[in-house]
């Protein structure tokens, strides 16, 4: 396999990954705002919510499903048929899982699901950069293995 198709498929699972979980997490916030035998089950204790602008999950589970749902949707879809906008979409995506783990540490306590989506959206930026020969790991690899076809003609 291709150092750029293993690449691809990758950042396909992480845009994935944080699409689907990113819905089911949004639904399950707002399901727990608007349905409140709910709430004690699926969304954080609302002292979380304690000088946020937020009286209920309903809004912060709107944007984790729409916002960061959405951008990782659209990313995905983009990669999946090899649109050119692809790298930006999945720039785009990177940037909003790492900003909306910055305003969720800033505003509730560290949880584990905290750290599995820095590493997400830090590895779409470096699978980005990889996609795009901006690392210089990727960029050596290609020179070496152009190098080598060269060598061998």
């Amino acid at each position: 396999m291709s150092p750029q198709r293993a690449i691809r498929i990758t950042l396909l699972t992480v845009e994935g990954f944080v699409a689907v979980t990113a819905l089911a997490g949004g639904i399950a916030l707002m399901l727990g705002a608007l349905i409140p035998d709910l709430s004690l089950v699926i969304t954080p204790p609302t002292e979380y919510l304690e000088g946020s602008s937020f009286s209920s999950y309903l809004v912060p589970g709107l944007v984790l499903a729409l916002v960061l749902g959405g951008v990782h949707g659209l990313a995905f879809v983009l990669l999946l048929r090899r649109r050119p906008s692809a790298s930006f979409a999945a720039a785009v995506a990177g940037y909003a899982a790492l900003i909306w783990i910055f305003v969720q540490m800033m505003v509730i306590p560290f949880s584990f699901l905290q750290a599995v989506y820095f590493i997400a959206g830090t590895v779409e930026l470096g699978l980005v950069m990889l996609r795009l020969g901006l690392l210089p790991i990727a960029h050596a690899r290609q020179t070496r293995s152009a190098r080598t076809s060269a060598s061998t003609t």
